[in-house]
């Protein structure tokens, strides 16, 4: 979708629900911004400003119709951390920083490979963060004093631990009337938004019953002021860059990764489809921008997007007038804010984290008792007890070995002969005392990569190449070989033809086929030896073997066994006679047998 095709068929009607819904969200947006901001660790303004500058930049630019953008959760710990250990200013570069990298990665066509992370590590991450922001304004909701926040989840808790002796009463009901105002709201009157309206009466009420009991915004932050502030580029220097890359890197991923979330979520509210490589490019161009202003990192917000569809968005239009009616407010009604108590800002946050908290799908997914399980508990407890970027890069690679093993385990190589009764050849007519001695025959099923190679030797032993004066391998069940496979099927290959042996192989597929003709194995193999049907594969073996062995045996694995064992084989008849007239046998089982019907 191009940019001007989002506001194809625009008109004054698509307009008025537009304005509608943008001052909805915009309305909503304002106690989100400001409560964000000082969770991160910055001043409640500079959540303002992120909420205009990257709302409107990203509904400008972006790849959805209806994505809002701007602060949000996810970023809560992540910008604390960073302001905490680098200070303000390389914090507004780092914003800077992933803004250029998620321009490039839209550039470079990424966008899809965001969405291929495990669903286990994004939700352990998310539950994750949920319980650090919702731990951290527990300090707040009881209006404890003299608290000191850190970077480690354990040395809060420690904080206020040390500090519940300072509890404030007057705290606790601010926040409560708060709280309360919220739950009410959401549950009978949805359209309404909540935060706001228990920000103002928890205001209200602070100021007429208990005036200076409670910590407010302005007593801990200074008034708000009601304008935008001045334009400034940050001293960004190659030292800065080095030192920085690593946080940019991660508000960067998150940033993808929330906005692009957000952005499905609207395609399946809309049936819409959104283009993610731009809107990687759009939330890039965002946050580059943003922190110009004095602005935040900012992606895509799921909830702020979902209640601007359902209050009735048509167009990018609506998440520009979100910012601007967000701006307007800002000149007209800033002073008004410093009054907000700290108190009445804890129970949004904590209402935000528990509804990002993902419970019943984490609830879910542990109760499956999987590897998923593992990956999403080993993500959640570094990312609260550690940082994101461990519990992102442990999950990750956790998840891939899972996976690996999984898909390993689905790899299944077992030795077969031919079934009379079904004209198949099946695993159960192997035993001790049914097995040709001269033959081995092996199915293959499932992906041949370094994850399965393991099973390949165990089945098929190199002792085998020894002993069989045949190898057939049915890989018709086989979609995909690495190299690592390719490998140990280039040393069997070897030891068959070292013990004066063939190998055949029936049914192989286009990838597999394709990589060993590039490696050359297929030539080594020899392209007589490659079989479309396992049938013209069994009947070609039984021309290789040593048919002086075959009197006298007992195992009958073949119906040309009958031949081959006979006393007039002994006396000299020609074999491949005897066997082109078995052939000629109207059910001979050889004859039937092909990969379509194994």
């Amino acid at each position: 979708m191009t940019g001007w095709g989002r506001f194809k068929g625009y008109n004054m009607a698509s307009l008025r629900k537009d304005i509608v819904s943008g001052t909805i969200v915009g309305i909503i947006a304002i106690p989100l911004g400001m409560a964000f901001a000082i969770a991160s660790g910055v001043k409640p303004e500079y959540g303002i400003y992120t909420t205009i500058i990257a709302g409107i930049l990203i509904s400008l630019f972006g790849g959805s119709k209806f994505q809002i953008g701007g602060p949000t959760g996810a970023f809560i710990p992540i910008l604390f951390a960073i302001g905490m250990q680098y200070g303000y200013e390389n914090l507004l570069i780092a914003g800077m920083m992933a803004g250029v990298l998620l321009v490039l990665m839209g550039v470079f066509k990424l966008g899809v490979l965001i969405k291929f992370i495990p669903r286990p590590v994004t939700i352990g991450f998310t539950a994750g963060i949920a319980v650090i922001i919702f731990t951290g304004q527990i300090g707040n909701f009881l209006g404890l004093t003299g608290m000191e926040r850190h970077e480690a989840f354990i040395d809060n808790m420690k904080e206020i631990g040390a500090h519940i002796s300072t509890i404030n009463i007057y705290s606790i009901i601010t926040a409560v009337v708060s709280l309360v105002a919220i739950l009410v709201l959401k549950k009978y009157a949805p359209k309404v938004p909540g935060s706001l309206v228990g920000l103002v009466l928890a205001t209200v009420v602070a100021s007429l019953f208990f005036k200076g009991e409670v910590a407010t915004i302005g007593s801990a932050y200074g008034a708000i002021p009601s304008e935008l502030p001045k334009f400034q580029f940050p001293h960004i220097t190659w030292e800065r860059i080095t030192q920085l890359i690593q946080p940019a890197f991660v508000i960067a991923m998150l940033g993808a990764i929330e906005s692009l979330l957000s952005a499905v979520v609207a395609d399946g509210m809309t049936g819409e489809k959104h283009d993610s490589n731009r809107e990687l490019i759009g939330q890039g161009i965002a946050n580059i921008a943003a922190p110009m202003f004095g602005g935040i990192a900012a992606t895509g917000a799921i909830a702020r997007t979902a209640t601007n569809i359902k209050s009735g968005a048509v167009s990018p239009m609506s998440g520009i007038i979100h910012g601007i009616v967000v701006f307007l407010i800002l000149l007209l009604f800033a002073p008004y804010a410093s009054n907000i108590p700290l108190a009445a800002m804890a129970p949004v946050l904590m209402v935000v984290a528990w509804n990002m908290s993902e419970r019943k799908e984490f609830a879910r997914l542990f109760k499956t008792k999987t590897g998923d399980s593992i990956v999403l508990v080993i993500t959640f407890l570094l990312t609260v007890f550690t940082d994101l970027t461990l519990a992102v890069e442990v999950g990750l690679v956790l998840a891939a070995i899972l996976f690996v093993k999984q898909m390993g385990d689905t790899h299944n190589v077992s030795k077969v002969l031919p079934d009379p009764e079904t004209v198949k050849v099946k695993p159960h007519m192997v035993s001790e005392h049914h097995d040709c001695p001269q033959i081995g025959i092996y199915t293959m099923e499932g992906p041949l990569f370094f994850g399965a190679a393991y099973r390949f030797d165990d089945t098929i032993p190199l002792s085998a190449a020894e002993k069989n004066k045949v190898i057939l391998l049915r890989m018709g069940k086989v979609p995909f070989m690495d190299t690592t496979a390719e490998l140990m099927l280039e040393t069997l290959v070897e030891k068959v033809h070292s013990a004066g042996g063939k190998l055949l192989i029936s049914g192989i597929q286009s990838q597999p086929l394709s990589l060993l003709q590039r490696t050359g194995l297929y030539q080594k193999i020899g392209e007589s030896h490659f079989y479309d049907h396992t049938g013209e594969a069994i009947n070609e073996a039984l021309t290789r073997i040593q048919h002086g062995t075959c009197y006298g045996c007992q195992h009958a694995a073949f119906r040309e066994c009958s031949v081959l064992c006979s006393k007039q084989m002994e006396d000299g008849q020609d074999i491949k006679d005897s066997l082109l007239q078995l052939r000629k046998i109207k059910h001979s089982p050889a004859a039937h047998l092909s990969t379509g019907a194994e």
